[in-house]
């Protein structure tokens, strides 16, 4: 006889009665107390974690989204105030979510099939007047083409908001470039710039990253840093500066999936849901596109992928 757990059936009956509102509990889950997934300040991952959410619903769990702080989340996974965090991302995220899992109150969920980049980027007519791109070293040469008026003459190089990480200030010092880092205050106000001074063909250098719709809608590259190990992290005397670390690039890799310890025993259906939860780059960066530039609404391209991946999603619960 094959046994189906009780979670297994809430998604069957989640599947048939998918027109119907889903707010109704389709089984006694192990706990009505609230999973709280995290939200945070970029497009594709409130839809990494609203997809998340939306199947947990289906399958009667209570879902609670909470805004947190990419970083600083860390502090509310390892106590249980918060339970769920859907992106952290190799390339700027990695070091904090091993110093969590490290103390074993933080849990590593897996990968969620997005591959991450996150470097400093140039729109391609830039070459024109810095031809000895993408070599970062060719940035000092032209430093000034950068520059704005509260930089000049060192160029401006755009950042993302701090709260993202990304040593972007400590590499530029210990490359000894010259350059000043401004961040944005929003990931919104940092493609709007994009947007605006691609259309003008106006100087710019900017965090970009992947999966996102701007590499796909703009023609331009990523600085070639050297390239990075974990060693130039950690260990100043690596690297060209011995006296500093992240004289390197920014890794690149997986998008992980991070839960509070206690995930595991409290909501087993919900962790194993998670564990299974996959999707890819071109996947992703459609719907942000979707969401970004075409304006839809974000709850209804989550419901769109939602009700065309069913089969897809309750594999994640098997």
């Amino acid at each position: 006889m094959i046994k189906t757990s009780r979670f297994a059936l809430a998604l069957l009956g989640s599947l048939a009665l998918s027109n119907m509102s889903t707010t109704a509990s389709f089984a006694d889950v192990e706990s009505n107390d609230p999973i709280k997934l995290t939200l945070h300040d970029w497009t594709g991952q409130l839809l990494t974690t609203k997809i998340m959410g939306s199947v947990l619903q289906k399958a009667g769990y209570n879902i609670e989204y909470v805004q947190a702080d990419y970083i600083a989340q860390f502090a509310g996974l390892k106590e249980g105030d918060l339970h769920v965090a859907m992106e952290i991302w190799e390339t700027t995220g990695r070091e904090a979510m091993d110093d969590a899992v490290g103390t074993g109150k933080v849990e590593n969920l897996g990968e969620t099939g997005m591959q991450a980049i996150e470097e400093w980027w140039y729109p391609s007519y830039m070459k024109e007047v810095c031809p000895g791109l993408p070599n970062w070293e060719a940035l000092n040469e032209c430093a000034e083409a950068f520059a704005t008026p509260e930089t000049a003459p060192k160029g401006r190089y755009l950042g993302a908001p701090v709260t993202w990480g990304g040593f972007d200030d400590e590499r530029v010092e210990a490359l000894e470039m010259d350059f000043e880092v401004i961040h944005a205050g929003t990931d919104a106000a940092l493609f709007a710039e994009l947007e605006s001074a691609y259309q003008r063909k106006a100087p710019v250098l900017l965090w970009v990253y992947a999966p996102h719709w701007a590499p796909a809608k703009f023609e331009g590259e990523w600085v070639e840093f050297p390239k990075y190990t974990a060693e130039c992290y950690s260990d100043p005397s690596w690297g060209s500066n011995e006296d500093a670390a992240y004289d390197c690039g920014k890794p690149t890799g997986p998008i992980w999936k991070v839960a509070w310890s206690g995930v595991k025993d409290k909501w087993p259906g919900a962790h194993k849901a998670i564990e299974g939860f996959n999707i890819s780059n071109d996947e992703m960066s459609q719907m942000i596109i979707e969401v970004d530039l075409d304006g839809k609404d974000m709850d209804a391209v989550v419901s769109n992928w939602v009700d065309a991946n069913k089969d897809r999603w309750a594999s994640w619960v098997k």
